[in-house]
């Protein structure tokens, strides 16, 4: 870790600290050249594979959009889709894998949508799971009589 005072490359670590509910790590370091004290915090990252090949950083806000179009005139509020949101991001982060497709994140935020609305449900599973005729509907709507 290069001081960010004297650009010198040896540093100590003096205190650790988790940070964010356990995503981060909070780190208190000393330079080994200027002895001047400074924070760094550690986050693990968490990349997307693009259906094109693109990997970009996970984002909770797009899971956010994507799914408030799916909730369009429902009555979900923009906490819960928050807390979908950091729900989807923390069982993508429970597979351990450093990057995970966009096809998993879809996964990922089915089951919570679920428990939300319904039929904010079914609109999104309808385009992820690519509904191509009403059988399709019927056969989710079926599923979902069932479970109830």
């Amino acid at each position: 870790m290069r001081c960010p005072f004297c650009h010198h490359c040896d540093t100590r670590v003096i205190d650790s600290r988790t940070a964010d509910d356990g995503i981060a790590i909070r780190r208190r370091r000393e330079c080994l050249s200027c002895n001047r004290r400074f924070s760094t915090q550690e986050t693990a990252t968490l990349s997307v594979l693009k259906r094109s090949g693109v990997v970009e950083p996970f984002s909770k806000d797009k899971v956010i959009n994507g799914v408030r179009k799916a909730c369009q005139g429902r009555p979900v509020t923009d906490d819960q889709l928050a807390r979908l949101a950091q729900e989807v991001e923390e069982k993508l982060r429970q597979t351990s894998k450093a990057q995970c497709s966009t096809n998993d994140v879809g996964k990922a935020i089915l089951e919570p949508l679920r428990s939300l609305d319904v039929v904010a449900y079914l609109r999104f599973a309808s385009v992820y799971l690519d509904f191509t005729s009403l059988d399709d509907f019927e056969k989710v709507i079926s599923q979902l009589r069932a479970e109830k």
